[in-house]
């Protein structure tokens, strides 16, 4: 079996949306929704915080830099399209093919901290906007971040086209909201236009080196690393024809999806940077970095309706951008070090480790320390960029993999020249962090020489690495791994005959399927076990020494079934646990080396599995033996 077989890409929303079968718009429209996922990403709370510290501070003399880092994007993004339809692969299980097993987990590491920094601007920018509508403190609004992960949840179980829907209604809120601002501030339309220009970010003055820490920080949130695994993975939920003029087909169509969806997040960038050069900067405003203050200085400049758009614009924002960060945490996890977990505990555990650096600043720093972490929030996407853009330019142009659709010259050498770019602006902003650290701290020079310079080397030795593997070992895939393997070869399938079967017991119109189902396993020649768990209060604390009403009720129970058994011919025994129900069966199972166990499930779901448990689930991963799930009738 070829590297390319393996566990689909966000398999539970893997090829479930047809495109056969339509035709002209229609046909299109089948199409449309993976981009604007990722458009997003584009115009989140990060991307606000730097445009309006760009806007503020040099007027429209960054459009430019908004206008490169689209094309930049349009590019990339494209190319992660297009190695999704091509190969079915997302960018990560690329990586993870083309790359050692250690390599691949230091960038799964690179990947999760672009991702929760992209987390810490979606935290800061929702609880700033909850505070503007509705004077919640910071804190609090912080704190109910968190909630977010069960509108996730509900969105994800309704389906793709449901949460793409939703996204697509967030991105209107925003264009919107910005559409009807720019009536209220009346931009210079020639000064816009002078905008496009580009302008020398390598000279040493201070302004210089302020614009190019802005210019940095709005590349990197707007060509974020994340969103390039996650298109990837997106694409593949198209359901189309694997032929040359099927992918040809899904290529020119994508390609229509992320044109439009990117110009529109080009156009709300746009919109915000017009809008602080237009207010702030106009009006002498130049040092407006904070997303509060320029809520402040609408109200103050334009009256109530603008800062009550920007603050809807900006929950909408953080809310949408949150939705498709979860789906990258995921897609990056089971593509690089193959770990596969439940979306929701994904979910929690980046929003928690994001909450962390927000708590701690509004703690020690204060409200206002929140959006210069913004800004460095984005600076770090940018520093990631490298070891995603690297990998996916090597993958794209790999004529053997890729064949008559692999990238051709010119597109190459955009590509490689939009690489270079980013590199080369984040190794000077790296040199020059470094040089003022070590003007600003002389103490620390100690620390900074014997383990941030380490370090940086060691990244910027990891990101040579990435770049030379490719084309060093062009035609040598590592040994593909996926979560459940691949599948082996069937030779023999003798009937396996069971001698001890565990059956569990929870008094329930249950009962009858599970014991049904146990006998058709092991027939009269079986020893029977039959379980029940006491989980009373007594039970937990006292365990085997507590006989309670509850308690000698279930053996009296448990005993009669057994005696129904022998009856008909069959050997049973009674066991009875204490305590937490999967720990208690576990043990029993081990204790009686029982060899097959069936188990009814209680038929929970969703928020039900939250508040009582899933047992069966706990007790299959804390025994060695095969176990048969009955469901009720």
């Amino acid at each position: 079996m070829s590297s390319e077989q393996k566990q689909q890409s966000l398999s539970n929303v893997h090829s479930s949306i047809n495109t056969e079968n339509k035709t002209g718009w229609r046909r299109l429209l089948a199409f449309i929704g993976p981009a604007y996922l990722i458009s997003v990403g584009y115009m989140d709370p990060g991307n606000w915080a730097t445009d309006i510290a760009g806007g503020s501070a040099f007027g429209y003399k960054l459009i430019w830099v908004l206008f490169v880092s689209n094309l930049i994007a349009l590019l990339l993004q494209s190319l992660s399209a297009r190695l999704g339809i091509v190969r079915g692969l997302d960018l990560a299980q690329a990586s993870k093919n083309a790359y050692p097993r250690f390599i691949n987990f230091c960038l799964y590491i690179l990947a999760q901290i672009a991702i929760i920094a992209c987390d810490l601007a979606e935290i800061i920018g929702m609880a700033i906007g909850l505070q503007l509508l509705f004077h919640l403190p910071l804190i609090w609004g912080v704190s109910l971040t968190l909630t977010d992960t069960v509108l996730m949840l509900f969105l994800m179980n309704r389906g793709m086209r449901k949460l793409e829907s939703f996204i697509i209604s967030m991105i209107a809120i925003i264009g919107l909201s910005f559409f009807v601002e720019m009536f209220i501030v009346h931009p210079d339309v020639m000064e816009i236009a002078k905008g496009f220009i580009p302008t020398n970010l390598f000279k040493k003055d201070a302004v210089t080196q302020q614009m190019l820490y802005i210019t940095i920080g709005i590349i990197g949130a707007t060509v974020m690393p994340h969103n390039l695994y996650l298109h990837s993975s997106l694409v593949q939920t198209r359901q189309i024809t694997r032929t040359n003029d099927g992918l040809k087909t899904a290529i020119r169509f994508n390609l229509f999806d992320t044109s439009i969806a990117l110009n529109l997040a080009f156009l709300v960038n746009a919109a915000i940077l017009i809008l602080a050069a237009g207010a702030f900067f106009r009006n002498g405003y130049f040092e407006v970095a904070e997303i509060k203050d320029a809520y402040k200085l609408l109200g103050h400049i334009f009256g109530r309706v603008a800062p009550t758009l920007f603050a809807i614009a900006l929950i909408a924002s953080g809310q949408s951008s949150t939705i498709t960060g979860t789906l990258a945490g995921q897609i990056i996890m089971e593509g690089h070090i193959n770990l596969r977990i439940e979306p929701w505990l994904r979910r929690l555990l980046t929003r928690l480790l994001a909450i962390v650096p927000a708590m701690f600043t509004i703690i020690y720093f204060g409200d206002d320390g929140l959006g210069k972490l913004i800004i460095l929030s984005q600076v770090v996407l940018s520093l990631q960029l490298g070891f995603a853009v690297i990998p996916l330019i090597h993958f794209t142009s790999d004529r053997k993999r890729m064949g008559k659709f692999a990238i051709g010259p010119k597109i190459k050498m955009l590509a490689w020249g939009c690489a270079i770019l980013i590199l080369g602006l984040n190794g000077k902003l790296v040199v020059d962090q470094l040089q003022d650290w070590i003007k600003q701290y002389p103490n620390m020079a100690v620390v900074i020489y014997g383990l941030v310079v380490p370090v940086t080397l060691a990244i910027a030795a990891l990101l040579i690495y990435v770049f030379l593997r490719p084309i060093l070992f062009k035609h040598k895939d590592m040994p593909a791994q996926v979560p459940h393997g691949l599948a082996t070869e069937i030779t023999d399938l003798a009937p396996i005959s069971y001698k001890k079967i565990g059956i569990t017991i929870d008094f329930s119109k249950n009962d009858k399927d599970c014991i049904r189902h146990a006998i058709m396993q092991g027939g009269k020649a079986a020893h029977y076990v039959l379980i029940h768990v006491v989980e009373t209060a007594g039970a937990s604390y006292y365990g085997t020494d507590v006989m309670d009403h509850e308690t000698q009720s279930d053996a009296d129970n448990l005993e009669q079934y057994v005696l129904s058994m022998k009856e008909l011919g069959y050997k049973a025994e009674s066991r009875i646990g204490f305590g937490r129900a999967a720990k208690s069966i576990a043990q029993i199972v081990n204790d009686e080396h029982i060899e097959f166990l069936v188990m009814g499930s209680h038929g929970h779901k969703a928020i039900k599995d939250l508040i009582f448990g899933t047992t069966v689930n706990s007790v299959r991963h804390k025994v060695n033996i095969p176990v048969l799930v009955v469901k009720p009738q």
